[in-house]
């Protein structure tokens, strides 16, 4: 059920991905993976993908469901170390202000 809400929460935000312009990689630890291929519009969610990621973010499932809801400033996450960037820091920072 949980798996459900994120995935309809990151489907609803594909349209201002698109201009990501990268392969993001949200590692949710225990929970799985949902990779982002926004390299061409539109951006899509898929299960795998040939090439690695530009960028993996590590997260857990509830604090992005709070990022995506706007409970939790990306900056703060960054800082407080509920999110860890692996890979371009450029795309993670294009990730989240086509999020914000």
């Amino acid at each position: 059920m949980a798996s459900d809400v994120l995935e309809a929460k990151l489907e609803s935000v594909l349209p201002a991905l698109a201009r990501v312009g990268a392969v993001v990689k949200f590692d949710l630890g225990d929970d799985g993976a949902e990779i982002l291929d926004a390299r061409s519009a539109p951006a899509k969610l898929v299960a795998d993908i040939d090439v690695p990621p530009d960028c993996t973010i590590k997260i857990t499932r509830e604090n992005l469901l709070k990022l995506l809801d706007g409970k939790l400033d990306p900056m703060l996450g960054y800082t407080l170390g509920r999110i860890k960037v692996a890979g371009s820091l450029g795309v993670a920072m294009k990730l989240m202000g086509a999020l914000g």
